[in-house]
């Protein structure tokens, strides 16, 4: 596989750069520029030290490119390749300073983008042969939604909405003000642009029952048993989608996905991040 990010990603990991430079690097790397020449080059790569996906190769570059317009980067595996212990990653050339300087800052990038990638392509894993989706939730860190969910995708898992501005989500605290599930999703529609999803949370069969009637186009069974959501899948017929949510650890995905659902969608893939081990080394010749 061979991911890349979009414009709109792209510009996302250059301001996150920015930041990252203006707290780690600040006036400058007072070791190394007292102790590196600016004139010495070096070859170096990144090592995988554990087996999982690979994602941010991109945002690594542009982190030593702002160190050094002349790097060469050379990718052995593309975004979204499953990687082993002891496999390079990518190789590259740059000046000393540079791959000094910028080796934490693209590595603290590299890293956790491929820790997502890696739980989403084991809790994809988990559900294999269902047609059922895993989905990600908003629980990202502040500011690394769009490199999150990216990650989420190289990983082989699915995006569910970026934030509160692409759909309708009416939760429990929405109903009782509007006075019911009907009464919400009639009170919203009107106001939506053409194409605009709604998303129903239910949490029985009952107001499953309600969320279906009032016309939801994604009915979530949030924190049901497996028999309830079977119940639930049988009720609707395919008449709107399906989400199961809630406390979906690997063990339960497959259970879940017998059901029927249509996705179930897992917080964990980016608020429980474990950051894949990867390490810098630089070559002893120029």
């Amino acid at each position: 596989m061979n991911f890349r990010m979009n414009d709109q990603e792209l510009a996302s990991a250059k301001t996150l750069i920015s930041l990252a430079m203006r707290e780690d690097v600040a006036s400058g790397d007072i070791t190394t520029n007292h102790l590196v020449p600016s004139s010495i080059r070096k070859r170096g790569a990144m090592k995988a030290k554990a087996e999982g996906v690979v994602a941010g190769l991109e945002v690594a570059e542009l982190v030593f490119r702002e160190f050094d317009p002349e790097l060469v980067w050379k990718p052995l595996v593309g975004d979204g390749a499953l990687v082993k212990k002891g496999d390079l990653i990518v190789e590259f050339s740059a000046t000393y300073r540079a791959l000094l300087t910028g080796e934490r800052i693209a590595l603290n990038f590299l890293q956790r983008m491929s820790g997502i990638a890696t739980a989403s392509h084991h809790y994809a894993s988990m559900i294999e042969g269902f047609p059922t989706r895993i989905l990600d939730t908003r629980k990202t860190v502040p500011g690394f939604r769009l490199l999150d969910k990216y990650a989420v995708r190289a990983g082989g898992a699915f995006n569910h909405r970026m934030g509160l501005f692409d759909m309708v989500m009416i939760k429990d605290n929405h109903v009782v003000v509007a006075g019911g599930i009907t009464e919400a999703v009639q009170a919203i529609r009107p106001a939506l642009e053409p194409g605009m999803l709604v998303e129903v949370e239910t949490t029985c069969l009952e107001e499953v029952k309600e969320a279906l009637d009032a016309g939801a186009d994604i009915i979530m069974l949030d924190n049901m048993d497996n028999d309830t959501m079977r119940k639930a899948v049988a009720l609707i017929k395919g008449r709107a989608k399906t989400e199961a949510s809630g406390n979906m650890t690997p063990d339960r995905l497959a259970g879940v996905a017998n059901t029927g659902v249509d996705y179930i969608s897992v917080g964990a893939l980016t608020h429980s991040v474990t950051a894949l081990d990867i390490s810098q080394i630089i070559y002893d010749e120029g």
